[in-house]
């Protein structure tokens, strides 16, 4: 646990680069201060992390940059999720509300208790959430003005098996699967990553995409997909290490990136 690693990072691409990799749920830290306030012991915390984290996404999204022909802009969240959930609806829209997992979770994803219910989200809004959606929006807008579209990435990855927290959890589990938006996302983005990674299926067991809420359904320049992929195709489950399998996801989705920035 720390209470000194920054919350966010953007890492800079090619000038003319419309995409954006946005990597939400890859670490696993904890500025002590948040810390104070989760119940679970350190034991039980680690197993959570375990479970939650999109292990190794963010390396995928750098090996995936250095093996593109334009290098993307990459958008990494340096803290946990269990910090705040930055992809969440930060208001009565979010449907994860109903298993404690908005925006500030309160409910492990064994729906036990991670945070007291009566928790106030406010101040962990305030100091983390508000200023990530407010970084992303500007760096959205900021390669609008440049490159004239948008084109995020949303890198995430997911367990093989259900977990009791996921409300759609009893669907297909494909190998790859692509969160969808019909604002969002074209259809020339949805054939674009079934080209490059193959074996796809679209929003099961997770659907939607990320779009910063300044341009969410009102900017058709910003098109934006997300790429959920099933952990046993490139790691040992749970929070375990890489194997050969990221490399062949970073092919992949660089061949996405260069298919979509031309």
């Amino acid at each position: 646990m720390t209470s000194v690693v920054p919350s966010f990072e953007l890492v800079a691409g090619a000038v003319e680069s419309p995409v954006i990799l946005h990597v939400p749920h890859s670490s696993r830290e904890i500025p002590d201060e948040v810390r104070a306030g989760i119940v679970l012991g350190d034991a039980a915390l680690e197993r959570e992390l375990d479970h939650l984290v999109d292990a190794h996404t963010a390396e995928l999204a750098a090996r995936a940059a250095g093996l593109s022909g334009v290098t993307p802009w990459r958008f990494v969240n340096r803290l946990s999720r269990l910090v705040v959930d930055p992809e969440r609806f930060p208001d009565g829209r979010e449907e994860m509300l109903a298993v404690g997992m908005g925006a500030v979770y309160t409910r492990t994803a064994h729906r036990g208790v991670l945070r007291p219910a009566d928790t106030d989200p406010e101040p962990l809004l305030a100091r983390y959430f508000r200023p990530y959606a407010r970084a992303m929006s500007e760096a959205v807008a900021e390669r609008l003005a440049v490159a004239g579209r948008v084109v995020i990435v949303d890198v995430h990855s997911y367990p093989s098996a259900a977990l009791p927290y996921e409300m759609h959890g009893d669907g297909p589990r494909p190998a790859v699967c692509l969160g969808t938006d019909s604002f969002h996302t074209p259809a020339e983005l949805v054939t674009a990553a079934r080209d490059a990674f193959g074996e796809v299926g679209l929003d099961s067991p997770f659907s939607g995409t990320y779009v910063p809420l300044e341009f969410y359904g009102r900017e058709p320049r910003v098109t934006a997909l997300m790429v959920e992929i099933r952990r046993d195709t490139y790691m040992s489950e749970p929070g375990g290490a890489a194997d050969a399998g990221l490399g062949r996801l970073a092919s992949a989705l660089a061949r996405l990136v260069d298919a979509v920035s031309r």
